[in-house]
């Protein structure tokens, strides 16, 4: 097959015998590196090589000027705004979110050539009626947003002449320029050739120069479509070079070159929907490894078209190992190295930096940074480690410099990342360039070539900012400096290097220009992306762009219809690859393009369409069993002898793995910062606080007044107990001060209730936070069983004996009635019942009873007062249900027994629950 270049280059040699006085202008570079290799293959003789540009450099050159980066535009953009004396001046922060909005608007005034005295004029007045209210007068805030908008043509005017004192531009001033300069350029060509190969849609300046030339110099065009797009009227493929072609003076005399009969020959076109990104990677990994077994050598002419460069990563990961080389036109984005996360989590540890410390998460999240372990562990082993480690157990939200220090107190570069000045951006730049620095020394010494690559280009980074903002002093804060730095690393990528003529190709839309494929596998088709769809980011409102020649979505969504075609003309391998399940972020529905296909009679017998799923086996969760070998074994026979508690017994009943995993292998909860206080942590409080309110009144009856007088004790207590069970957290502010004084209410709320049950009855305080401990015999077991627990309160009220365990949680009167005695140790619901039954076992075989009442205190429903344990036998309930004798404890031994059996069983293994 021969590409649209190549028939092209063959036409020209045969018209001229050497190509050394042409100029060869085509829309991209990488169009460019095609030509000269095929420029090469088809000479026969020694020449010198014609000059190739891409459009972009061939407009410099016209202008004389040089291309201002995005962030020279922004700033001098800025410092003509404040030219134009502002009432409120906005800082450089927050004008940048709106100021590269109207860069891109004075970009594409230029670009086409636009009159701006008209068009802003016309802007002004639109922004005038937008905010104009006839029944009321205008505000000074309004009277300030309409002097704006009246000044933007001075704006632009005065930003425009900044520019080209310096002799740069953007790129639609350098285009204005190269228009207003063609003629003095072309007096220093008048040997040379120009010619323009695969151009489409065209801006005023690039039609007036492209014109120009053609009717007054030795110049030529050719164009990249097909016939079969010209002859329809309403094609957007075509829309652009039909216009050309009509109203362009220089085809009444010439004849329009370039349009080829590809486009209807014998096609084989696969449409194939697969679901989401990583599957549509996945799939064409598969497709390419298909390929390139059948038939090796169609890989070097084959390419994948990126729609969302987004894929790229995932992309190369999908490429199969049997393609040894491939050439990827697009860079790799600097912002997914790791250094860029690492540098971003250093301005967050400094922006939530305040007089209380540095904040644990930023913290946390920089500490365990691969880049940070590699600097600060380099002279001190596990020095992150023992860092983080102690700010979790300690509990510290803040934590201060000095702190940190103390940890290491030898480790240097840990004192200089953590210092309590105030950084302002330039010295903060300063000290990321010395991270780089001392990151450099470690690379090398390591041999780590690919890293030094990432770090010399994050040096270039921070070099060029550090530069821009001592020349314009505009960036006062770490904020904006974090802003600008985001700015400039997203449009810096690390580039490929390879042979770009050999293997397969990687692109983008974009880079796909004049090049032609037989087999091309394009990704992401969907709407929003192929095309991109009514994206509008600009200050000027459709109606006015129509009326002043400035192009909208309709001639962007022809720009991608154009790219599409273009790239299916002379293909013979075509698939079309889109996302099934749309979303904002991945693109939306199928696009149009591709239902333009299936609606084409003359392509339908052509396509094949198909859904490509992956294969799903289904992960069937197989039920954990955990056999008990002879080490398992003697892990329950030490608990067992230890002494089961009834809240270990309460884990078995919910789920044995986990009675398992927490119990016997002690396999705690994850060490974390408990930012805000842990349920379990609240508990603690409230308990000790009770334990030390109630202590003076063990062996007494409880007396009213006493009660009161000790309610003044609870604030304190409460603040005591905080202290040592929520270590150094802090709880002067925010939830943590909520729960505070939640507890003290609790408290406070709970010995009212108290005092309100002596008007009528009398209590006395038995025990407070008794560690009971009674051994089991059971004849079954060759080793002894131990049950063990502390009961939270033991008191009389009016001579009857109750056990009383406090919850902070939410508990109900069913948890602690039972009807079936299997069910108190084989339902989780009932654990509640269960351990209260515990409690009294153990109180039992200390204290014999011949009957006491056990219930539980929850302080999220104090009202209900005490929910007592109940057996109840009938259908209704009775005061007798609530009392545990000896009859209930038999009852409940043996269910205790079966369970503890079980536990100790050989042969019964420990089984999942599905909870």
């Amino acid at each position: 097959m021969k590409g649209f270049l190549e028939e092209t280059l063959e036409l020209i040699v045969q018209k001229h015998d050497s190509l050394s006085n042409h100029i060869f202008i085509l829309p991209s570079k990488r169009a460019g590196t095609f030509l000269k290799n095929l420029i090469a293959q088809k000479t026969t003789q020694t020449s010198f090589a014609p000059e190739i540009l891409s459009t972009e450099s061939f407009i410099e050159k016209i202008s004389g000027l040089s291309y201002a980066s995005n962030l020279e535009q922004l700033f001098e953009l800025y410092n003509t705004y404040l030219q134009s004396k502002p009432q409120e001046v906005e800082t450089f922060y927050s004008f940048s979110k709106w100021g590269q909005t109207l860069l891109q608007d004075f970009n594409e005034i230029d670009r086409y050539l636009i009159e701006t005295k008209d068009l802003f004029s016309n802007l002004s007045a639109i922004q005038e009626i937008t905010h104009w209210s006839p029944d009321a007068p205008k505000t000074q805030m309004m009277d300030d947003y309409l002097k704006f908008w009246n000044n933007l043509d001075a704006i632009y005017q005065t930003f425009k002449n900044s520019l080209l004192k310096n002799n740069k531009g953007h790129q639609g001033l350098v285009y204005r320029t190269a228009t207003e300069k063609l003629t003095e350029y072309l007096k220093t060509k008048q040997n040379n050739i120009f010619v323009f190969l695969g151009f489409n849609a065209l801006n005023t300046s690039e039609s007036k120069i492209i014109q120009y030339i053609l009717e007054y110099h030795n110049s030529d065009i050719y164009w990249d479509m097909d016939s079969y797009f010209m002859q329809d009227s309403i094609h957007d493929a075509s829309l652009f070079l039909r216009s050309h072609k009509k109203d362009w003076n220089y085809f009444k005399t010439n004849n329009f070159k370039g349009v080829s009969n590809y486009y209807n020959t014998p096609k084989k076109i696969e449409i194939i929907g697969a679901p989401k990104n990583i599957s549509q990677a996945k799939y064409v990994g598969n497709l390419l490894r298909h390929i390139k077994i059948e038939s090796p050598d169609s890989i070097k002419n084959t390419a994948v078209i990126l729609a969302d460069e987004t894929l790229l990563n995932p992309i190369i990961n999908s490429i199969p190992k049997e393609i040894d080389a491939i050439n990827i036109t697009m860079g790799y984005a600097l912002e997914k190295t790791t250094l860029a996360s690492f540098f971003n989590s250093f301005f967050e540890l400094y922006l939530g930096n305040n007089s209380k410390g540095w904040f644990y998460s930023n913290l946390l999240s920089f500490i365990s940074h691969p880049t940070t372990t590699t600097l600060i562990n380099e002279k001190e082993e596990d020095c992150c480690s023992k860092i983080s480690t102690t700010i979790k157990t300690k509990n510290w939200s803040y934590i201060s410099t000095s702190k940190i220090k103390a940890l290491a107190p030898d480790n240097v570069i840990l004192s200089e990342l953590f210092v309590d000045e105030s950084y302002t951006p330039i010295t903060f730049i300063e000290k990321c360039l010395h991270i780089i620095s001392e990151l450099k020394n470690i690379y090398t010494s390591q041999s780590n070539s690919l890293a030094l690559e990432y770090l010399y280009r994050f040096n270039s980074l921070f070099n060029q900012l550090n530069t821009l903002i001592q020349e314009y002093n505009y960036v006062n804060d770490l904020k904006s400096l974090l802003s600008l730095y985001n700015e400039l690393l997203s449009s810096e990528t690390l580039d490929f290097k390879g042979d770009p003529i050999e293997g397969l190709q990687i692109m983008g839309m974009l880079e796909s220009r004049n090049l032609d494929f037989e087999t091309v596998i394009i990704t992401s088709v969907n709407e929003g992306i192929l095309p991109s769809g009514k994206s509008n980011n600009s200050f000027i409102p459709f109606d006015l762009k129509i009326n002043h020649g400035l192009p909208t979505y309709k001639e962007k969504d022809a720009v991608y219809t154009y790219h599409f075609y273009r790239l299916l003309q002379r293909a013979k391998n075509i698939y079309l690859i889109y996302n099934t399940e749309p979303d904002v972020l991945e693109g939306g529905e199928k696009s149009r393009l591709i239902t333009q296909l299936l609606t084409d009679e003359n392509k339908t017998k052509d396509i094949k369409e198909k859904v490509a799923t992956p294969i799903i086996i289904p992960n069937v969760k197989d039920l954990e069993i955990i056999e008990k070998d002879s080490a398992l074994l003697e892990l329950i026979k030490e608990h067992a002898t230890k002494g089961f508690s009834p809240t270990s017994l309460s884990n078995y009943i919910r789920n044995p793995i986990d009675f398992y995993k927490r119990n016997l292998l002690k396999i705690e909860d994850v060490l974390a910062v408990e930012e805000t206080v842990a349920a379990n942590t609240f508990g603690t409080i409230v308990h000790d606080t009770l334990e030390d309110l109630y202590t003076p009144f063990i062996g007494k009856l409880l007396d009213a007044e006493a009660l009161k007088t000790s309610k003044k004790q609870i604030s304190t207590l409460v603040k005591k107990h905080f202290a040592r069970t929520y270590s150094e957290g802090d709880i002067t502010q925010g939830k943590n001060l909520l729960a505070f004084n939640i507890i003290i209410r609790y408290i406070e709320r709970f010995v009212d209730l108290e005092i309100t049950q002596l008007k009528q009855n009398s209590i006395k305080i038995i025990g407070l936070e008794q560690q009971l401990r009674v051994k089991l015999h059971f004849p079954e077991l060759d080793f002894p069983v131990t049950l063990k627990g502390k009961l939270d309160r033991i008191d009389e009220e009016n001579g009857s004996l109750r056990i009383i365990d406090y919850k902070t949680g939410r508990v109900e009167g069913k948890n602690v009635t039972i009807k079936n005695w299997e069910k108190v140790t084989t339902e989780y619901s009932f654990s509640k019942a269960f351990q209260l039954l515990c409690y009294s076992i153990m109180y039992n075989a200390n204290n014999p009873i011949s009957e006491l009442q056990a219930g539980i205190l929850t302080f999220k429903n104090l009202n209900a007062g005490l929910l007592k344990f109940a057996y109840q036998e009938g259908k209704r309930k009775s005061a007798n249900d609530s009392i545990i004798n000896q009859e209930i404890l038999t009852l409940f031994t043996k269910e205790l027994k079966s369970l503890v059996l079980e536990i100790c069983n050989p042969n019964s293994p420990f089984i999942e629950k599905d909870v």
